[in-house]
């Protein structure tokens, strides 16, 4: 399971293959909208969407959603905005991790492990892309499992996760790494050293939704009980939809409330933990 994009790839000067930085392999033209809007949807109900915002002329914020077995993961990055190719950091920390979380989940890593380490191979990829240490790409970093015993997320920064179940309290899932007046204090680059990610582990006894999300959209919607308002219910499951309303409605909510910044929304479904299992009896 991959997620599917929803946009554009063709260049509207010549029909040609749009390239990674947003000019067309063929001709070499520009695309004026390029990664203007993304949307994602995949199989088991996934999705999310992300938009370059109504005042940013690019969209620095970038996802990825994937899968392996009964593991659904999503992958969400934010640009630093004062950091060079903070876009291309983006990108290739959420394809990065999320390549390196389903093949650890695939070989039978525990999430926990498997999203530390993800995050690191992600780190090390955006650390790559630096002319040098004062010339560095970087953005922050949350990364998502939701899978048959629970959720789990890790981050670096100020892009966060959620939980909002559907029925009953939800909670924020992850911590803003950040300093002093809110400045930011980690993140992925060159000239932030190795990271050094958090991990969460949540059993939710209801069935719900991850979210995944930049500060774009949590600087509108601040808590839990906003963000489950402005997503609605969790709707029927609808082929080649699932959550991509819900995705959609919190990303319209930033924009009319000035998108001041870039925005993404990725949720994933959750259904209520399975029991744990009980501990063999010892011997008598």
């Amino acid at each position: 399971m991959t997620g599917t994009p929803m946009t554009e790839t063709e260049c509207v000067e010549c029909g040609g293959t749009v390239a990674p930085d947003g000019r067309c392999w063929d001709c070499g033209a520009q695309q004026p909208e390029f990664r203007s809007r993304v949307e994602l949807v995949a199989d088991g109900g996934a999705a999310g969407v992300c938009d370059r915002g109504r005042h940013r002329g690019v969209n620095a914020d970038a996802m990825a959603l994937t899968g392996v077995g009964p593991w659904t993961i999503g992958v969400v990055c934010d640009g630093v905005s004062m950091a060079p190719r903070a876009e291309r950091a983006a990108r290739v920390a959420a394809e990065v991790g999320a390549s390196a979380l389903a093949a650890r989940l695939a070989e039978g890593v525990l999430p926990e492990t498997a999203l530390a380490e993800a995050v690191v191979r992600a780190g090390r990829a955006v650390s790559a892309l630096a002319a040098s240490p004062d010339a560095a790409p970087a953005c922050t970093l949350v990364a998502g499992i939701s899978g048959p015993e629970g959720i789990w997320s890790a981050w670096v920064g100020d892009s966060r996760a959620y939980w909002l179940p559907d029925e009953g309290p939800g909670m924020a899932l992850t911590e803003d790494d950040s300093g002093e007046l809110g400045v930011l204090a980690a993140w992925l680059g060159a000239d932030a050293g190795e990271p050094v990610p958090r991990v969460r582990s949540y059993r939710p006894p209801v069935p719900g939704r991850l979210l995944l999300c930049t500060d774009g959209l949590s600087r509108y919607l601040p808590t839990v009980g906003e963000l489950r308002d402005a997503a609605g219910p969790r709707p029927d499951a609808r082929p080649g939809r699932g959550l991509l309303p819900a995705a959609r409605a919190l990303v319209e909510h930033a924009l009319a409330a000035g998108g001041q910044d870039n925005v993404t929304a990725l949720l994933l479904p959750v259904a209520a933990a399975a029991p744990a299992r009980p501990a063999a009896p010892g011997p008598s």
